[in-house]
């Protein structure tokens, strides 16, 4: 199951979305310190976490996936489209960077999609996946924009990657604060973020994971070819403004 864009977007206009973006966006700087001149792919619902990259990539696009609908990124020209997550409308080896950001847990099958950003990641290129923790309170609540889909644990994700033949290259986790919408939790969530990280590490709302390719390993699953058919987001009448989304719902 795939969370609808507006919802997602609605979760990140609201304190607790900002908060979320904030730490997450954290730990992406941590293990992407720089992406000067890369050519980057955000799959899934990762245009919250774009923008800090939009400035030094030499191109950025967002795709995400049909069944979750699509906003317009960002709002002087569209960079987001809708498209197959069995077919990636984009030729192989084409970029250097994957951010993906809700696009795993809701995936219709997951090993196909991984095989699709495989395909379309450069030899050298990167892989930063953001997904639920399986044994976290965020993956526990239905309205959790991280407990829709199929949340994971470590052991899982790096057997689910290496059977797409993807290397894990380094391990981070983020979101220790629960995801309770209170006023008073919301202004002292870092502070609740960094002592929790300390007493409670297994129970980190995601797992964030770096991985590069890899020539070497199972039998891969038969990989489609790409497809030309996608959705450009020109006509979504929302788009996302500075720390706030407002998304528009394609169908």
């Amino acid at each position: 199951m795939q969370l609808d864009a507006a919802d997602l977007a609605d979760f990140y206009e609201a304190p607790l979305g900002l908060l979320t973006r904030r730490i997450i966006a954290r730990q992406l700087r941590t293990l992407w310190p720089s992406a000067k001149g890369a050519c980057l792919l955000g799959y899934g619902f990762a245009v919250p976490y774009l923008r800090q990259f939009q400035a030094e990539a030499e191109r950025v696009v967002a795709l995400m996936p049909a069944q979750q609908g699509v906003v317009a990124w960002p709002a002087a020209r569209s960079l987001t489209a809708l498209g197959d997550e069995a077919a990636l409308p984009f030729p192989d080896a084409f970029f250097d960077r994957i951010l993906v950001v809700h696009g795993l847990e809701g995936a219709d099958a997951t090993r196909p999609l991984l095989r699709q950003l495989w395909r379309v990641l450069a030899p050298e290129g990167r892989l930063l996946l953001v997904a639920p923790n399986r044994t976290s309170l965020w993956a526990q609540l239905e309205r959790s924009p991280f407990g829709v889909g199929r949340p994971f644990s470590r052991g899982e994700l790096d057997r689910l990657l290496r059977s797409a033949l993807f290397e894990p290259l380094a391990w981070d986790r983020a979101l220790y604060m629960p995801p309770f919408r209170g006023r008073r939790l919301v202004k002292t969530g870092l502070g609740w973020d960094r002592v929790l990280k300390r007493i409670i590490p297994g129970l980190a709302g995601v797992h964030l994971v770096e991985a590069g390719k890899t020539f070497y390993g199972t039998a891969p699953a038969r990989v489609g070819k790409a497809v030309s058919q996608w959705s450009p987001a020109r006509e979504a009448q929302a788009t996302m403004r500075g720390p706030s989304v407002d998304a528009h719902r394609r169908r």
